[in-house]
């Protein structure tokens, strides 16, 4: 094996995949996954500090993309119409990984303690978009509801993008959501 490999971290990740879906999350080892990526152990913990993380490696650009775009909305945006143009930008994003996301989601439900983690993230992308929102002036607990509202949107959404075959674009479907929302609010 030589010294530098090209995308070492991408060849970890399709090898964690790939044995995740074999052999299951928890017997898989973190040898396992260098083993197949042609890796060393000491190479993937450059990458990854455990297992886990191959699976959530990418929440903090994703909670980047969400702020910065909810934080970029225009001044006339309304708190709600700021979150979903970021949850739409993010479902643009996970459409052009939507074989990962299927494969990923499918591991995360197989583990107990992989959902655990994933509600974890999703509690921090929602304190984030609050966070968001207040350093647009938003006060709380508008701030706060409205994050904990899109996190709720964009997790629907994204359930049913990955469990119908013949879902549209996770972006549509968060406009979907977006919309049976501002239905069910106006009726309240």
């Amino acid at each position: 094996m030589g010294r530098w490999e090209p995308d070492s971290q991408g060849r970890l990740v399709e090898a964690a995949i790939a044995l995740f879906d074999e052999f299951g999350f928890d017997r898989t080892t973190v040898a396992d996954i260098a083993e197949r990526a042609g890796l060393t152990e000491r190479t993937f913990f450059r990458h990854f500090s455990d297992k886990r993380e191959v699976l959530f490696f990418g929440a903090g650009a994703l909670q980047e993309l969400l702020v910065d775009t909810t934080v970029e909305a225009p001044a006339s945006a309304t708190p709600i119409e700021s979150v979903a143009s970021a949850l739409e930008a993010a479902g643009e994003l996970f459409s052009e990984r939507r074989d990962f996301s299927l494969r990923r989601q499918r591991i995360i439900s197989s583990s107990t303690e992989l959902q655990e983690r994933e509600l974890i993230k999703l509690a921090s992308l929602a304190s984030s978009l609050g966070e968001a929102l207040r350093q647009r002036g938003v006060p709380d607990p508008t701030a706060a509801l409205t994050g904990e509202i899109a996190i709720a949107v964009f997790k629907i959404a994204f359930e049913r993008w990955v469990t119908e075959p013949s879902a549209p674009g996770l972006a549509q479907l968060i406009r979907e959501s977006m919309r049976q929302l501002r239905a069910v609010t106006a009726s309240a």
